[in-house]
């Protein structure tokens, strides 16, 4: 019975899991050159799917990646991330 409860993860994990794949979505970085040149690059995103992939405690990846999918569209039109003038 004491080796199902190790394998069981708590809710407070799979929120905190959630919340932390909700952030890391929502991180771009936007290149700007001049005033007409703009690249948003997701690295958050890439970043998030590399964990997401090779996480030892995994939750359903269906639903971390549609997690971090709906966090990069709000991070792309929020103003969130990191700007860098080139």
């Amino acid at each position: 019975m004491a080796e199902k409860s190790k394998d069981k993860e708590l809710d407070s994990v799979y929120v905190l899991k959630i919340i932390l794949f909700l952030i890391l979505g929502s991180l771009w970085v936007k290149l700007n050159h001049g005033d007409n040149l703009q690249i948003p690059v997701p690295v958050g995103f890439i970043f998030g799917l590399l964990l997401a992939t090779h996480e030892h405690f995994q939750i359903d990846r269906k639903i971390e990646f549609a997690v971090l999918i709906v966090a990069m569209f709000m991070g792309f039109w929020l103003p969130l991330g990191i700007y860098i003038g080139l």
